[in-house]
């Protein structure tokens, strides 16, 4: 039986990184975009990950261009977006699909354990999976959900 560990991807530099890189630290995936109305929640993410980073907090974003073609961009126009308006610093990784036959294995795995309103598919940009210590998933928020509202929850498992 496969766990969190068990997979890899491949950062936005082409650099491929294991999962288990992340052993012992509490983790959250996100699926992001650059042109969605909650594309601002870049800059949460990024406040959450340096108040925390500490703390043993990793967020991994994985850019998405399956809802409403908000992320049109490659890796380098990604990774260029991100600094520049957001100053994203934690792992960003390649573009990859979240749904359907060609889904990430990663986001197969996390919606398979973690189940949303639409059942296991990802209704939208930034959803949000938090996976504790133990590379365990435990909880799945909303892409409306801002990672304001989720640090209470991230502060109690860190």
């Amino acid at each position: 039986m496969k766990t969190f560990y068990d997979f890899e991807a491949q950062k936005l530099n082409g650099e491929s990184t294991s999962m288990q890189t992340f052993t012992g630290k509490t983790v959250v995936v996100v699926n992001t975009a650059s042109k969605c109305g909650l594309t601002p929640q870049y800059e949460g993410l990024e406040k959450l990950y340096q108040k925390h980073k500490d703390n043993g907090l990793v967020i991994l974003g994985f850019p998405c261009n399956q809802f409403a073609s908000q992320e049109k961009g490659n890796s380098d126009e990604i990774q260029e977006f991100c600094q520049l308006n957001y100053g994203v610093s934690f792992p960003m990784f390649e573009k990859i699909d979240v749904n359907g036959d060609n889904a990430h294995p990663l986001f197969k795995y996390l919606k398979s354990k973690l189940g949303g309103i639409l059942g296991s598919k990802i209704k939208w940009n930034f959803t949000k999976f938090v996976i504790d210590k133990n590379g365990t998933p435990v909880k799945r928020f909303s892409p409306t959900t801002t990672p304001e509202k989720m640090e209470k929850y991230i502060e109690k498992i860190l």
